[in-house]
């Protein structure tokens, strides 16, 4: 089996696409934050004393798709052409949705990933302070599309 991320002397390299065929790319992550009712409650009324969970934690997600590449070694750095996150509450959870797109030559799943996971850290970090024992849940890819394999939903 031949890795694509491992050079000749086998060490880590990043995979070269410059052959790959620039097509549309979209991936959606998902993922949940858990919090009891109480700190619900102050995120909806802006109570939080930090400001607008909600609106930072979706700022913070966009801005994590954006540089995506500077915190994971082996992916690309890309000219994404969209980023949406939104958000549905329940009683006790915070369901994020993270929506990229790009046309190029490697997909986007981990731009996705990474806007969820950033955007979770953020609602607990702006929600620590009335509540310790926030659960960040079952972040994952539920959908991809474009490049040579085509489509994937979860």
């Amino acid at each position: 089996m031949e890795f694509s991320h491992i050079n000749e002397q086998g060490r880590a390299k990043m995979v070269d696409v410059t052959d790959k065929d620039s097509t549309f790319r979209k991936a959606i992550a998902e993922g949940t934050v858990v919090v009891n009712p109480d700190t619900m409650e102050l995120i909806k009324c802006g109570g939080i004393q930090k400001g607008d969970v909600l609106a930072v934690a979706q700022v913070a997600g966009i801005m994590a798709a954006k540089k995506t590449s500077d915190n994971i070694p082996m992916c690309h750095p890309l000219m994404l052409t969209g980023v949406d996150i939104t958000f549905e509450l329940t009683e006790t959870e915070i369901h994020i949705h993270a929506a990229v797109k790009c046309k190029g030559n490697t997909g986007v799943e981990m731009e996705a990933l990474s806007a969820v996971s950033t955007a979770a850290l953020t609602i607990y970090d702006m929600c620590k302070a009335v509540q310790r024992d926030i659960e960040i849940q079952n972040i994952r890819l539920s959908y991809k599309s474009g490049g040579k394999s085509g489509v994937y939903e979860r």
